[in-house]
């Protein structure tokens, strides 16, 4: 591996994720043998929002049943298989974390979707698949940990199918230099890559992607923030939270993220291009 795929793989899956994620399932009363996806949503999809949150994307891209989707930084699968178990979507995810791929394919075939989706560790900036493979690729909270954004658009543009369409969500540099760190993309600043919109909206046109539709949704990530919060503080930390695939400083992350949103460090948005 390079230093950079070294790096990513020991700040996403420096433990053995499967384990920790079998153990916590059973500290939490769940049938390992009958899991279903909601047993799994409260860390399966630990962008902001949770699971609701790939549910408004693919509202915003208006997915439909049969799309060849492609899911760049897929985790460990909860967004995939929400694409495919409730719109209908042939999805494959890709992700240079090796253990997340593991648990992703672990958790996969438990729910019973190893039919309608697939995994593949690899890197996004050389994606092996041929040249217009899918009708979507998708990606959310993962741009944040790229720094060649100009090589990933142009992989993006290159697998798209004519018509395709590149939806995605991501964090962004707000009008306040610099974040407080940890944040979950990143415990230095050597792993996150926070672009001003108009720098990432130039580089997406120069790879031949063209915006159909943009929402500055920072307000409604800083609410689902407070709301994570908020229940932590009130509950405590939960035996199925975010700590179950988040190794380290769950509680840290958790507050600076917000600072970093409410003190405008950082923005947030969705979008959807086209080509």
């Amino acid at each position: 591996m390079s230093n950079y795929s070294e790096a990513v793989n020991e700040h996403y899956g420096p433990t053995d994720i499967s384990a920790r994620i079998i153990e916590r399932l059973k500290d939490a009363g769940k049938d390992i043998g009958n899991l279903s996806r909601d047993d799994l949503s409260p860390f399966d999809e630990f962008h902001t929002g949770g699971r609701e949150s790939t549910r408004e994307l693919a509202r915003f891209a208006a997915l439909r049943p049969g799309l060849k989707l492609l899911d760049v930084g897929s985790g460990i699968g909860g967004p995939a298989r929400t694409l495919a178990a409730e719109f209908g979507c042939e999805v494959t995810g890709v992700d240079l974390t090796e253990e997340y791929c593991r648990a992703a394919e672990m958790l996969t075939d438990k729910l019973g979707l190893a039919s309608k989706v697939q995994f593949r560790c690899a890197n996004a900036l050389d994606m092996p698949f041929a040249d217009g493979s899918f009708d979507v690729v998708w990606s959310q909270n993962t741009l944040m940990n790229i720094e060649d954004k100009s090589r990933l658009f142009q992989q993006v543009r290159r697998i798209l199918r004519p018509g395709g369409i590149f939806a995605f969500e991501t964090v962004l540099a707000g009008t306040t230099p610099d974040i407080h760190l940890p944040v979950f993309w990143a415990d230095s600043p050597a792993l996150s890559f926070l672009p001003k919109p108009s720098e990432l909206k130039g580089q997406l046109s120069s790879a031949g992607l063209r915006e159909t539709a943009w929402e500055d949704t920072t307000a409604r990530s800083i609410a689902n923030q407070r709301k994570r919060k908020g229940a932590i503080q009130r509950d405590g930390p939960p035996v199925l939270g975010l700590g179950v695939i988040v190794p380290k400083d769950v509680l840290a992350k958790i507050d600076n993220v917000l600072r970093n949103s409410e003190e405008s460090r950082t923005m947030t948005a969705q979008a959807v291009y086209s080509v």
